[in-house]
């Protein structure tokens, strides 16, 4: 996972959007994160685009069920909560049924900044 950020964070970089940074990481490791728990094949497509306002980020698996935004999960479970936490740092995010399987996506919003190339981290 950790390259997978890596990665997100150097294109937030390069397209100027570092103050993204936090919520595109953070809902790119919750995708795929459920694919890796729920998926049986544990595969993905993971794509990140620029956009003129912000980012989308689409997570692609090939498996049919579709995800659900959990309610009154208890305090001492382990999971269920990665939806709700996409849904708190996106923009907007859904999910595209496929033919082959599913797409997840999300979208954050948000103009150019300045860049430190890393160097804070």
């Amino acid at each position: 996972m950790r390259h997978i950020r890596r990665i997100v964070r150097s294109l937030l970089c390069e397209w100027e959007l570092e103050p993204l940074t936090f919520a595109v990481e953070l809902g790119v490791s919750e995708l795929v994160t459920n694919v890796v728990r729920h998926v049986p094949d544990r595969r993905c497509r993971v794509v990140v685009a620029r956009q003129a306002a912000g980012v989308r980020a689409e997570v692609s698996d090939g498996f049919a069920a579709l995800p659900r935004l959990e309610t009154g999960v208890g305090e001492e479970s382990e999971g269920g909560r990665g939806l709700a936490l996409l849904d708190a740092v996106v923009d907007k995010w859904g999910v595209s049924p496929g033919a082959d399987g599913k797409t997840v996506w999300f979208e954050c919003h948000g103009g150019p900044a300045p860049c430190d190339g890393g160097l804070s981290r």
